[in-house]
């Protein structure tokens, strides 16, 4: 709260505004699946989570800029809710847990937030709302009875606090690596007990086990891809409609995307590994071309670095393998001009890491998103800066939907050994994901391969 507030002065400051008003934030509601009383497992919205780290649902929650003080507003909850739900937590309560200045309840919201404001006019209220470049979803400015008694700004806040997001304090990077660490221990555990005849899901349900049994961690970063064989090409697998249900067979390779969320920051890790332990030469070659790409731009990334260049570093680096492998013949610069690396990653490099999965504040106002093939799909076209976490996970797949176009079009038809990729045809692809915290001295990586001689995989 304290970054944000001295954030938003400076802004206010610089642009010769008043230094009063009010912040506020809604927190997320309750879900009921479609029309029937089932109600789904809440997780509160992650800017208000960010702010106020509040569990529960139904609050809001406000910072006086003049003079610091938060306040947060729970529903006044009906008798009986003692009966079905526990005990009606008394006003107090949420002072002391979410360590803010005062609390009262949702009703008494107009009349609190008109006696707390101290400058003139009409109570001047900065509200959220902004574009989410990743979902392409607008967030939801607080809604409430009585709201037209204020002035109400909805531009302000929204880039001020994304950017907040963007850099991670010391206590968020805490959190961010305890859910990186569990994550790592299950995508080992998961490995050891990986062979041929058991279903992806079964994989899914020992990484959820893992992470909640021994971490706590009742929240995924989001839905587990547990793909093998052809599936691996699949960059979203494990929705509804393929649902982790393939049998593993011997000699296919696995490809598991997974992460654990603890305490509203979340991890993202995925590993590609042969399903019986031991890599063909095929798969040898694939893995490392990826393996290769994600080390080197480890080590080549720093503060002041541009991330679109990162992602062209591993382009380049993945199609030289592919050259050596005689899956590619021509000039790697040529490729690189027409963007072949695109077609097998079509994916961005990586994207910030934090509460969300897709981290806010890829593309704040003066960064440009690319409009070529792959590096559109950059989440983030940012200069490096310290204290950011961002994931770094280059892959390579072979894809009919866009390999076929490729080798038909007469700019990129000449680079393909149309043998050799057609042996592929079925390979899937592979992935390798670290999640990474920028210093300026040194970096800090989760690096779940470096379990790879212990777990007796060939490569």
């Amino acid at each position: 709260r304290q970054k944000l507030l001295d954030s938003l002065l400076r802004h206010l400051s610089d642009s010769a505004r008043p230094l009063h008003g009010l912040v506020l934030l809604q927190g997320g509601e309750e879900q009921t699946r479609y029309c029937t009383d089932h109600i789904e497992l809440f997780r509160q919205e992650s800017y208000f989570a960010y702010l106020f780290g509040v569990r529960e649902p139904g609050l809001y929650g406000a910072i006086d800029i003049a003079t610091g003080k938060s306040i947060l507003f729970a529903p006044r909850l009906p008798a009986d809710y003692a009966v079905w739900m526990g005990e009606i937590k008394p006003l107090p309560y949420f002072q002391e847990r979410y360590m803010v200045s005062m609390v009262y309840y949702t009703d008494e919201i107009v009349q609190v937030l008109v006696d707390q404001y101290k400058g003139f006019g009409k109570p001047l209220l900065f509200l959220l709302h902004g574009l989410n470049t990743d979902s392409n979803n607008f967030s939801k400015p607080a809604e409430f009875e009585g709201i037209e008694k204020f002035e109400t700004d909805l531009t302000t806040l929204h880039p001020i606090l994304t950017e907040c997001r963007v850099f991670k304090s010391d206590l968020e990077l805490a959190l961010i690596q305890f859910a990186n660490d569990i994550s790592s221990e299950a995508h080992v555990e998961v490995m050891r007990k990986t062979k041929a005849g058991v279903k992806e899901y079964q994989l899914e349900s020992m990484f959820l086990h893992h992470t909640y049994m021994y971490g706590g961690c009742r929240h995924c970063s989001y839905t587990c891809i547990c793909a093998t064989g052809e599936n691996s090409a699949v960059l979203h697998y494990g929705h509804a409609a393929a649902p982790n249900d393939k049998i593993l067979e011997d000699g296919d390779m696995a490809l598991l995307d997974m992460g654990a969320e603890y305490s509203f920051y979340g991890s993202d890790i995925t590993c590609s590994f042969p399903v019986n332990g031991k890599f063909t030469s095929d798969q040898s070659l694939i893995y490392n071309a990826v393996l290769d790409a994600h080390n080197v731009v480890i080590t080549t990334m720093k503060p002041g670095v541009s991330w679109v260049d990162m992602h062209r570093l591993a382009e380049k680096i993945i199609l030289e393998s592919l050259i050596k492998g005689n899956i590619l013949v021509g000039n790697i610069d040529d490729m690189m001009v027409e963007r072949l690396g695109a077609m097998f990653m079509p994916h961005g490099l990586g994207h910030f890491l934090g509460i969300d999965t897709h981290d806010p504040g890829g593309y704040p106002k003066g960064v440009e998103r690319p409009k070529e093939p792959g590096l559109k799909s950059l989440r983030t076209a940012r200069q490096l800066q310290e204290g950011m976490v961002i994931t770094v996970e280059p892959g390579c797949y072979f894809i009919d939907a866009l390999l076929v176009p490729a080798m038909e079009n007469a700019n990129t038809s000449k680079f393909f050994n149309c043998e050799i990729v057609d042996r592929f045809k079925n390979f899937g692809g592979v992935r390798i994901e670290s999640d990474v915290v920028l210093y300026l001295v040194n970096l800090t990586v989760i690096q779940v391969q470096n379990f790879l001689p212990d777990l007796n995989l060939h490569v």
